[in-house]
């Protein structure tokens, strides 16, 4: 089968012209999943080999094979599965290594129901300066760092912890941009955002059903396996957190919550959008570990209207009080370079569309 051009257009790359990046041999790869592409992403996948490292590093002007074997404490086999311990860090090498032409650019970030799990991941290429970042041009092998935060984790070669994004150009939009763009297609239930470099997102302490707003993981629990959805009871994990009427909840340092944003969020079919990494001047806590938000989420045309972004939350080293309103971080949107032909929720299997305050895919619902 031939191999599909690649068109010269500006922005993120939709789910058909990864699959065409791979028939032109810019990702190296294993033959794909059916479901690995997503609308705006690509699922990596674990490879046999991972090692426990001492700390985490970047490689700097190193190759990855140099730092690992300075940095290395041994080796693990994940062709049958193994455990991966709290609070220690791992460096795995993946499925799938690029090629890039030199126009196109990668960034990676967690899966969600990685972060929904207090899993840290990033992914590091070879002589790489900064985590989850991809030169335009990078022809060479992707590792993923993993340190699981709360939970033990069982993972096996082959299972997805992170995805990536293919760019050409820079085309996330400015202030000015998002508000033109919210004027037109409605990004956030918000009455009235203001729009400094990204869509507001702020925090729901009001209460969902029965008065829930979020769940705080237990410590010493049992194992999760990364590749089996609804094998764990979500009360053997989570602690639920109720509204007590003042719309406030007090972080404490080194304790991991899960909430849900007060607006509903929309991302339309020829956008993708991705939550900001942690401002220091919000507060001294850090929000959503997953930052990729896929064309169609909570978008009426695929069956989302009403989406609320869940946020992975973790204070640092003192208490802090989110209040209920709260602004904790921003999406920034960026268009497409083209529109994909099946957006998020539209018959895909995805697991968070159209949601509330929701768990990762491994929990059973809360009785």
């Amino acid at each position: 089968m031939a191999a599909e051009p690649i068109e010269d257009k500006q922005g993120i790359f939709a789910a058909h012209q990864i699959a065409a990046l791979a028939q032109n041999g810019a990702i190296r790869a294993k033959p794909f999943a059916t479901d690995q592409i997503q609308p705006a992403s690509l699922d990596l996948r674990l490879g046999r080999r991972a090692f426990r490292m001492r700390a985490s590093f970047l490689p700097g002007g190193r190759s990855l094979d140099e730092a690992i074997k300075r940095h290395a404490l041994h080796e693990i086999d994940l062709s049958a599965g193994a455990v991966l311990e709290t609070n220690c860090v791992y460096l795995a090498e993946l499925s799938e290594g690029l090629a890039l032409p030199k126009d196109i650019s990668a960034a990676a970030n967690p899966k969600s129901s990685t972060g929904r799990i207090d899993v840290f991941t990033r992914v590091i290429a070879d002589r790489a300066r900064a985590f989850d970042t991809i030169e335009a041009g990078y022809h060479g092998p992707l590792f993923a760092e993993i340190s699981p935060r709360t939970f033990p984790i069982l993972a096996r070669e082959g299972s997805r912890l992170s995805q990536i994004r293919f760019r050409r150009g820079h085309t996330k939009l400015d202030g000015a941009g998002h508000a033109a763009l919210h004027a037109r297609e409605k990004l956030v239930s918000n009455a009235n955002p203001v729009f400094d470099g990204g869509i507001p997102v702020s925090i729901d302490l009001s209460g969902f059903e029965d008065g829930l707003i979020g769940y705080r993981a237990k410590r010493h629990t049992g194992l999760i396996d990364v590749d089996k959805p609804a094998s764990c009871d979500a009360a053997d994990f989570w602690e639920p957190i109720f509204s007590r009427g003042g719309g406030e909840l007090v972080l404490d340092p080194g304790e991991f919550y899960i909430l849900a944003s007060k607006e509903a969020v929309r991302v339309p079919p020829d956008y993708a959008a991705e939550m900001t990494p942690f401002d220091p001047l919000v507060g001294e806590f850090r929000v959503h570990y997953a930052g990729f938000f896929d064309p169609g989420f909570g978008a009426e045309e695929a069956g989302g209207a009403g989406a609320r972004a869940v946020l992975e939350v973790r204070s640092h080293d003192v208490p802090f009080i989110l209040e209920d309103g709260q602004a904790v971080g921003w999406l920034v949107y960026e268009k497409m370079a083209e529109r994909p032909h099946d957006l998020y929720g539209a018959g895909l299997g995805s697991n968070y569309q159209a949601q509330g305050l929701k768990l990762s895919k491994h929990f059973r619902a809360p009785r």
